[in-house]
């Protein structure tokens, strides 16, 4: 066979049966795999709608100037003490409670009631921030200009971090918060 026999083109087909039908098996494993497919895809829209784990809150835009304004109003009138420089505040029952995220902190560290529901406003003055409660599965991505207002029950005692989980600059690795829950 010489060397121009045995080299093809796009255009010219290969020599001799190339193509087989498929194997019942095989057939049998593509059905299941696009049933699966279409029963995941179904899940998809029913999930968003009936799943539980969107949360339910208001979302609006906010200056990130005024949103920090009211932050330290609430310092102001809720503070009880300092944790490493940082305010430690202890609202009362039922209120409205501030989270600012910004390079490369949570402020402030928040005191709240066991069984007693607030309203978390989480937003950010600078740039992105990833707002993850741990050991709590909860997780949020926080922009700034943007003021996510989370209807919150603490149904557990203890001392809670709040962690970045998104990368915001050279001091990520240290924003850690903190959320104390008292019975």
């Amino acid at each position: 066979m010489s060397e121009t026999e045995s080299m093809h083109s796009g255009i010219v087909p290969p020599q001799g049966v190339w193509w087989k039908n498929v194997p019942p098996q095989e057939k049998v494993w593509i059905t299941i795999a696009f049933v699966w497919c279409m029963i995941l895809f179904a899940m998809m829209p029913v999930w968003h709608i009936r799943g539980g784990q969107n949360p339910s809150g208001i979302r609006h835009k906010v200056d990130p100037a005024a949103f920090l304004e009211r932050t330290e109003r609430f310092v102001e009138e809720y503070k009880i003490g300092e944790e490493s420089g940082i305010p430690v505040v202890e609202p009362p029952p039922g209120s409205h409670v501030y989270l600012v995220g910004r390079m490369w902190q949570w402020y402030p560290v928040l005191k709240l009631k066991k069984g007693v529901e607030y309203t978390l406003h989480l937003s950010s003055i600078d740039v992105n921030h990833g707002f993850a409660l741990f050991p709590v599965n909860i997780n949020f991505q926080v922009i700034p200009g943007y003021d996510y207002g989370l209807k919150i029950t603490p149904n557990q005692s203890g001392d809670f971090r709040i962690i970045c989980n998104e990368f915001c600059g050279i001091g990520h690795h240290m924003m850690v918060g903190k959320v104390l829950v008292v019975d």
